[in-house]
């Protein structure tokens, strides 16, 4: 099948042995776990085949959402998130052996704070330290952030609390999404160009008057470590009802972006690959 006629959200894709694997969010809240479709070329793709299935024994009922697969260590890591009645929405991290799963959780519940809401964590290794960067939901706080938290070596815990990067309200073209009131941070996903380091994530902006769009953003480091100031980008890298994306190298080195649109009404969105390149992203910062 093609891209076009997959019906996911949050697409990632996973690069290895020569064959690319992509993962996402499927039938919004309704899916108990996580698809994986296979393909050699980005043009033909296979499956999808279920890389995660949740255990009748699983904490969470609902909102199985944003999977992203990393390899470290020899292993392959889910990092995904998932809710239940009575509990907050959270980001835990799963392991399997093999990119096409199955998965299984590393750890009782979710890396993220219990007592936040919290969504579309990934991955991010810097001189050697494991960290994971995710969303406090604007939901909860209504001016949501992106935080980030370092991970014990074999990634089942965490080191310290989060430490907020920054909050959606410092960017210049952030707007509330439509029919709510509050501001969104959504999907984070780490680039790099040499020594700089940015963040892509998604949020809403008005884009004409009246309306407001879901957008891909980005936002810079001052100093190349994740622990700098983060400043956010006026340019938006995707203005127009597309987002949740994330890079990667194709098996001829040249850098993609993949992302949703649109990003609704739900059941219409589907993965859309571009072109991308770090570098002038960062040249236009």
């Amino acid at each position: 099948m093609k891209l076009n006629e997959i019906n996911i959200r949050d697409p990632f894709v996973l690069v290895d042995g020569g064959t690319y694997y992509m993962y996402g969010t499927r039938n919004w809240g309704a899916s108990k776990g996580f698809p994986v479709y296979v393909s050699r070329d980005l043009e033909e793709w296979e499956g999808p085949t279920m890389a995660f299935c949740a255990p009748n024994d699983f904490w969470a009922d609902k909102d199985f959402w944003a999977p992203e697969v990393h390899k470290y260590k020899g292993a392959y890591y889910m990092f995904a998130s998932f809710m239940k009645d009575g509990s907050m929405r959270g980001t835990q991290i799963l392991k399997s052996e093999s990119p096409k799963g199955p998965f299984s959780p590393i750890s009782a519940n979710p890396q993220t704070p219990r007592d936040w809401m919290c969504l579309d964590g990934t991955f991010y290794l810097e001189d050697g330290i494991p960290y994971m960067i995710f969303c406090h939901e604007w939901t909860q706080i209504k001016d949501g952030t992106v935080e980030a938290v370092r991970l014990t070596e074999d990634l089942s815990g965490t080191v310290g609390n989060p430490f907020t990067l920054w909050r959606a309200s410092e960017a210049s073209w952030v707007a509330y999404p439509p029919g709510a009131e509050g501001y969104v941070t959504d999907g984070p996903f780490v680039i790099k160009s040499g020594d700089e380091l940015g963040i892509i994530w998604s949020s809403f902006s008005e884009n004409e008057p009246g309306v407001s769009d879901y957008v891909q953003a980005v936002s810079f480091s001052d100093n190349g470590k994740i622990t700098g100031n983060w400043k956010i980008s006026d340019n938006l890298i995707f203005k127009k009802d597309g987002g949740h994306g994330m890079v990667f190298c194709d098996l001829e080195g040249n850098e993609k972006i993949v992302l949703h649109r649109p990003n609704s009404p739900a059941g219409a969105e589907r993965p859309v690959l571009l072109d991308f390149s770090s570098e002038e992203v960062f040249d236009k910062q």
